[in-house]
């Protein structure tokens, strides 16, 4: 099949692509390629994925209507995956008007595109920042989600909305997934777990907020990646609709879902840091500082609707996931930093 993709040279993009293209699959990556964080790395995931010759980058931002035109029209896809925008809760705080460009405009270039192309499946990024600080656990795809408590959480909520807009009055089948901490290998060095292990080797100290009371629901990256794959053949439609009012999604009036994409199995931050320590065999210097604003006390996912529509939930143990990440850091690191 041919995918189109959006933020191939981020770290999820990236982990997407490359296992399409190990399947055989045929995919055009479109990326702005952004200085948000160590430009470095995003070009050594495209060189990774430039091994593969069913790869075609091209390098502009989503605000360029006409580029994100163009490349769709040469890359003739049957699914469309949006993954690009501007990511990061706190980095919300300081440059609002770069979440209103990518998150919003940029998102709508999308929704325009694929309904003048009439994509066979449309699939975007959300965010479970969006449930806020919602009471009630496990958060579920039902549950009320209108108290953002960031920007950047509004703007993917605003996202949801547009594009069930587009679905009902165009017809659109879309899937908008809402995920829950991603980390693994390749991963921004703006999270945490990369903070941590870069500032542990270093024996510098780490930052951990809220006093350590929080919690998150942690996804690997290849559970999501799996999960993504077997939702994209689940176009959203009345014949896969789940005998579930509790957990079912589709819309009544659009082919449109919300999924939750996350194990519903939530870790203790300090859990987290400890599980890290022992992944490094090295003792963290601590520095316990208040919640930040916008932080939330914790995710964890209801991952019901998933497991009906695909009979599968990420669920690699935290260890697992935390090892992998310390392992290809350790073999990445020297050219990950600043040139001499």
């Amino acid at each position: 099949m041919r995918y189109f993709i959006t933020g191939t040279a981020g770290f999820i993009g990236f982990h997407l692509a490359r296992r399409l293209l190990q399947d055989g699959h045929e995919v055009t990556g479109f990326d702005g390629m952004t200085h948000y964080y160590n430009i470095k790395l995003k070009h050594m995931r495209n060189a990774a994925l430039a091994q593969f010759p069913a790869f075609r980058p091209v390098t502009a931002m989503l605000e360029d209507r006409k580029a994100l035109e163009d490349a769709v029209a040469a890359a003739k896809p049957d699914v469309m995956i949006h993954l690009a925008g501007q990511a990061g809760v706190r980095y919300s705080l300081e440059n609002p008007r770069a979440y209103l460009t990518s998150n919003l405009e940029g998102s709508w270039n999308i929704l325009e595109i694929a309904k003048d192309v009439g994509i066979g499946h449309l699939m975007l990024a959300s965010t479970s920042s969006i449930y806020g600080a919602n009471a009630s656990v496990p958060f579920r795809e039902t549950d009320r989600a209108d108290e953002p408590l960031t920007f950047y959480a509004a703007t993917k909520k605003s996202m949801e909305l547009m594009a069930h807009s587009y679905s009902h009055l165009y017809k659109v089948p879309t899937t908008a997934f809402r995920f829950f901490t991603v980390y693994g290998p390749w991963g921004r060095p703006d999270m945490a777990l990369f903070k941590f292990v870069k500032n542990i080797l270093e024996d510098q100290p780490i930052e951990i907020y809220g006093e350590g009371n929080m919690s998150r629901d942690f996804t690997y990256v290849d559970d999501l990646v799996e999960s993504i794959l077997r939702l994209s053949a689940v176009v959203p439609s009345e014949a896969n609709r789940v005998d579930n009012e509790k957990a079912e999604t589709l819309s009544r009036q659009a082919p449109f879902r919300v999924i939750n994409i996350g194990g519903g199995q939530p870790e203790s931050l300090m859990n987290f840091v400890a599980t890290v320590e022992k992944a490094l065999g090295q003792t963290a210097k601590r520095t316990m500082l208040p919640m930040q604003k916008g932080d939330v006390p914790r995710t964890f996912a209801s991952p019901d609707l998933l497991v009906a529509l695909t009979g599968y939930k990420p669920d690699t143990k935290l260890e697992v996931g935390v090892k992998a990440f310390v392992d290809w850091y350790l073999e990445a690191r020297s050219e990950l930093e600043p040139s001499a």
